[in-house]
């Protein structure tokens, strides 16, 4: 990567601080924007959206590109080549999960959202059953409960939290609930529950534990045995692999029975007119031609990252320390959630006298900075960290409703990876002291943004 003036500039690498090696490179990380008419590097802080792709990944894809086909069936040696280069994959995600090829499965859905979604339908609940879950969740681990159970839902503290006593209550309540299911990490805060704890709890009352790793994978190793997990799902474009594949590694008797969530070819042994003969698993949860490329990205991925280890957790508490000590720099900026404890590098905030979406915008055309405003595919938890009362959690909904974009409430996050340099943490604390300098009048269109 060169700066502006042509010259060769270090940055800090997707494995920690370091040289700038080929193995390092983020595809796009020399990214140039225009910047009031001039050219200037594209400043990436919203890595719990989406990673660009590693180096790395985008070779493993191109090395195996050449010999794509299809999986399974084939006679032909390139698709011998992908049916095996697929099912090492499977082993590959197993590994870095920790988990127990003899007692555990490998999927491959599209995302976190929808392996949450064939979890949800492959357990068989009905109206009658409990899920047990938590206001911190993103939509896509309250949603697909809700379609097929209840909801017993875990509440946070002014701070944005819970502890694992609110979570044992919940479990103790009758009727005693089916699944726990919770968060590893907050896509708004950065907040890690207990989540040993809160599974050793959980499993000690007979309660599944399903665990939405979305956040979490991508920066902490996990391991599925130890901490008691019975499913884990996470997304591939969140840990620098973006081509469309995701993991689920569930104990493989929740999924040795009953129908699958897609049903077609492949899924199945037999098929008449009347009757059908389902596929063992991982087969039967495998309809259709897969997303072999977003898999081969994925495994590299997860190759990659379980090599950083150590390196990326003490690049990413540098980055905590210094999201911290930059926005405390901020006039009138009030952070979202803890500011304390152990986090990931992602911090949530409203300036005061700024609409949330102003300021993002702002930083985008003034400064360069990729961030995301709004509230992040997590609504409730937002309407707690704001205080809204149930008369403004109503208007809020009959806002969205009649399309009142305007009046909606919301805050602004930045998120770094293990890729992302110290230096641009510094460079959004500059930008965001400059537009508090520099900030223009409310008009009355904006007031109902401030929240």
């Amino acid at each position: 990567m060169t700066g502006d003036d042509g010259s060769p500039v270090a940055m800090t690498s997707l494995f920690g601080t370091g040289d700038l090696s080929q193995r390092d490179l983020l595809i796009g990380a020399d990214l140039r924007v225009a910047v009031q008419g001039e050219p200037r590097r594209y400043v990436d802080l919203d890595a719990a959206a989406t990673t660009s792709a590693s180096a790395g990944v985008l070779r493993a894809v191109q090395e195996f590109l050449p010999w794509y086909s299809s999986v399974h069936r084939g006679a032909g040696a390139k698709s011998q080549y992908t049916s095996a280069r697929y099912e090492r994959a499977r082993e590959g995600l197993l590994r870095f999960v920790g988990a127990d090829p003899a007692t555990h499965v490998a999927l491959f859905p599209k995302n976190t959202t929808e392996g949450l979604n064939l979890i949800a339908f492959r357990l068989g609940l009905t109206r009658d059953d409990v899920v047990v879950t938590t206001a911190v969740e993103h939509h896509a681990n309250l949603l697909p409960w809700r379609r097929h159970a209840q909801l017993r839902v875990v509440d946070v503290d002014r701070s944005g939290t819970f502890d694992v006593d609110a979570v044992v209550a919940a479990l103790d309540q009758r009727p005693t609930p089916r699944v726990l299911a919770v968060s590893g990490a907050s896509n708004v805060t950065g907040w890690l529950p207990d989540l040993a704890a809160i599974a050793a709890a959980a499993r000690d009352r007979g309660v599944l534990v399903v665990v939405d790793g979305a956040q979490l994978v991508p920066h902490r190793p996990v391991d599925v045995v130890a901490l008691g997990i019975d499913v884990l799902v996470w997304s591939g474009h969140k840990m620098f692999a973006p081509f469309g594949a995701g993991g689920l590694v569930a104990d493989r008797r929740l999924l040795a029975d009953g129908e699958p969530f897609l049903v077609g070819g492949g899924a199945v042994k037999a098929v008449s007119d009347t009757d059908v003969v389902w596929a063992d698993t991982p087969d039967r949860d495998d309809a259709g031609t897969p997303n072999v490329v977003g898999v081969v990205a994925l495994a590299a991925a997860a190759e990659e990252l379980a090599d950083a280890g150590e390196r990326n957790r003490l690049h990413e508490d540098l980055l905590v320390r210094a999201l911290d000590d930059e926005l405390a720099t901020v006039p009138g900026l009030r952070r979202l959630g803890p500011t304390s404890g152990d986090r990931l590098p992602v911090a949530a905030f409203v300036i005061d006298g700024m609409p949330h979406r102003e300021v993002a915008e702002r930083l985008a055309r003034e400064h360069g900075i990729g961030v995301r405003s709004g509230c992040f595919c997590a609504h409730p938890y937002l309407s707690r960290l704001f205080g809204l009362t149930a008369g403004e959690v109503q208007q809020f909904h009959d806002d969205a409703r009649a399309d009142r974009t305007d009046r909606l409430p919301g805050a602004v996050r930045v998120s770094c990876s293990a890729a992302t340099p110290l230096a641009d943490v510094a460079t959004l604390g500059e930008a965001l002291r400059a537009l508090g300098a520099h900030s223009p009048q409310l008009t009355a269109a904006d007031v109902g943004q401030l929240r």
